[in-house]
């Protein structure tokens, strides 16, 4: 289950908003020019508002008083001509804003879907996918909206009070004192605002992933929906937490109508005393009717730069919400960077000795039934340790040394998984893991790709510390066949030669499709290249899980990691898939989890895995005669599979 985003609000509540959108510059920088540009043209505009009250004052004094015609034409000119440059200033501001803003969300979302793949596998068992995808939709287009206008407003609107203010101020400063009044009581509430409405719009844009998630999950699995007729009892879950989102927008709702009704009542109150107070000083003759229209008209103007703050903060709230959510996901440690646990590693073997694995007990120190297979790989060998005299140490092949792994997110002081696993799988040797139902053997198989890392302990390919090896040569080398097969909305072809190299064409294909006994492929309606569609859900489980077998096979990987590669084929088909795949085992060292004899059978040698331990090594026929809990197991087997 992922973090709850509540808690992770609340881990932070003295946030700053200012501090939270800043970190959005560095996706800004590159753009600042324009959007700086894009303010001053918008400062202009809006100041040009404040010298319509001027033109009026002289209208009014002058060609109004002195009832000259010409002169009220010309103000009349100067007042369109004006209007016209203030509406292409706007035009020019949302011209120089547009293209480069649309880039900087582009670049925002590019950078979090290419972090989201280096993200370890832990994160992604701790997230909702929901979440995740409200953060690449939902947020950034309120960060855009932020950057597009109240970014630039906010600015606008306080340089145009100000220098509205000045204006009255100069005019006729009682008339200006008494429009000021307000000034303290709106920072106040709009203070309180700002602390209750961030809480809010977290909480909001939280319960919207949470929404995502539920519409995602029901659409991948509308089959069981349909199956086991639960699209009632799913309604009513999408409904409950429509609810609750539709109270929370309630809740934001009615905080942005109390402070719009503070912020336009308080503002309206003052024009109208400022109204009565120079009414009075017209008539007494001490201010002229021209000044007290000017005061007005620029008091008016200044009306929709207050009136907007209320939503101008709400905006900026939910923007600095988002940034936050945004970079929730950024800031976690991608997997290059993962640092492993301090490792409890057995002596490093030194120049000219080696590191025997250890045997534990008389069934495993039985040979195997066949002679490894030298390694044929199409891919380039690892240079393995050598001695002091430059033999090559007997360490080759895939080994584990003294691993053991505890999930990152469990409690301290619950037990590992897995302790203390040593196993030596050699050069071009097999080997089956057996156990019952959560001792740890699809988790181990996860180590070795690194789609987990170790706890303590190492992990070694022809003695090289995968560790110290950079990802991508890795997973050039270890090629994994998952029991829940993943395709992609992509052709058949695609989805196999994702397992090999970006030079890979038709005969690797082919040869793949045939390893994995996935002829069916040429019966679909355009062969390879038909969509399979999310999920790929249009195909079979067997089908699925042959075209998932065939992905990991097609590059010829040095070393093949099969989590129960073949629980979804009938006897058939298993029979066929298991001849081909005996000649690829031939030629890589594997470690496959197996669940069937026959599956097990495939392999040189078997590991039996309980209570997260390695209880027993040893051929199949051995351990079923030398140990109980491995032929209780496989009488099990032997009886599901009758």
């Amino acid at each position: 289950m992922p973090t709850p985003p509540d808690a992770a609000a609340q881990d932070h509540p003295d946030r700053s908003t200012v501090r939270s959108l800043l970190r959005l510059w560095p996706y800004v920088r590159p753009v600042r020019a324009r959007l700086f540009g894009a303010a001053f043209v918008a400062v202009v505009a809006s100041c040009m508002a404040l010298v319509f009250p001027l033109i009026l004052k002289w209208m009014v004094d002058g060609p109004v008083a002195g009832h000259d015609p010409a002169g009220v034409w010309l103000g009349a000119l100067f007042l369109l001509l004006l209007g016209i440059a203030e509406a292409g200033l706007f035009g020019l501001r949302r011209w120089l804003v547009a293209r480069p803003l649309a880039g900087v969300e582009a670049a925002m979302r590019a950078d979090l879907y290419r972090h989201l793949q280096r993200l370890p596998v832990a994160f992604h068992d701790r997230w909702a996918s929901g979440q995740l995808l409200s953060r690449g939709t939902t947020d950034l287009m309120l960060v855009r909206m932020f950057l597009a206008f109240p970014l630039t407003f906010l600015l606008v609107n306080a340089v145009t009070i100000s220098a509205g203010i000045a204006i009255m101020l100069a005019q006729e400063w009682t008339l200006g004192l008494v429009l000021l009044a307000p000034a303290v009581p709106v920072m106040i509430v709009c203070w309180l605002f700002e602390r209750r409405y961030s809480e809010v719009a977290r909480r909001a844009q939280d319960q919207v992933g949470d929404l995502t998630t539920v519409v995602e999950e029901s659409v991948l699995g509308i089959r069981i929906i349909k199956g086991f007729g639960r699209h009632r009892s799913q309604a009513r879950a999408f409904r409950d937490l429509s609810r609750t989102l539709r109270g929370t927008e309630l809740v934001k709702a009615r905080l942005l109508a109390s402070i719009w009704a503070v912020i336009v009542t308080l503002p309206e109150f003052a024009i109208g005393a400022a109204l009565v107070l120079g009414t009075v000083q017209v008539a007494d003759g001490h201010l002229s009717a021209g000044t007290l229209v000017a005061f007005l008209s620029t008091a008016l103007a200044l009306r929709w730069p207050v009136d907007s703050i209320g939503f101008l903060l709400a905006m900026s709230q939910e923007a600095a919400t988002a940034t936050e959510r945004y970079f929730e996901v950024m800031d976690a440690t991608p997997e290059s960077a993962v640092v492993p646990g301090p490792a409890r590693e057995p002596a490093p073997a030194r120049s000219g000795t080696s590191a025997p694995a250890q045997e534990p007990g008389p069934a495993t120190t039985a040979t195997t039934d066949r002679e490894p297979v030298p390694v044929t790989s199409a891919a380039a060998p690892l240079a393995g340790p050598v001695s002091a005299t430059g033999a090559p140490e007997a360490d080759g092949g895939l080994r584990f040394h003294g691993v053991e792994f505890r999930y990152p997110d469990a409690p301290a002081d619950t037990p590992p998984v897995l302790v203390h696993i040593d196993l030596h799988i050699r050069p071009g040797e097999s080997m089956a893991l057996v156990g019952a139902t959560g001792t740890g053997k699809t988790t181990l198989t996860a180590l070795v790709p690194r789609l987990h890392e170790v706890t303590s302990g190492r992990i070694t390919l022809d003695g090289r510390d995968i560790t110290g090896m950079p990802r991508e040569e890795l997973r050039e080398l270890v090629a994994v066949a998952f029991e829940e097969p993943t395709l992609f909305s992509a052709t058949v072809g695609e989805n196999v030669l994702m397992g090999a190299a970006e030079t890979a064409g038709r005969a690797e294909l082919d040869r793949a499709l045939a390893v994995a006994q996935a002829d069916f492929t040429h019966a679909l309606p355009q062969g390879t290249a038909t969509q399979v569609g999310e999920q790929g859900l249009s195909l079979s489980g067997g089908q699925r899980q042959r075209l998932a077998l065939a992905r990991a096979v097609v590059g010829r990987p040095r070393f093949l990691v099969l989590d129960d590669p073949l629980s979804a084929l009938d006897v058939h088909t298993e029979a066929a898939v298991e001849a081909a795949l005996r000649r690829v085992l031939a030629e890589t060292t594997a470690l496959i989890v197996a669940h069937r004899p026959s599956t097990v059978l495939l392999a040189d040698r078997v590991a039996l895995l309980s209570g997260g331990r390695v209880a027993a090594v040893g051929t199949h026929h051995e351990l079923l005669r030398t140990h109980a809990e491995y032929a209780h197991l496989m009488s099990g087997a032997e009886e599901d599979g009758r």
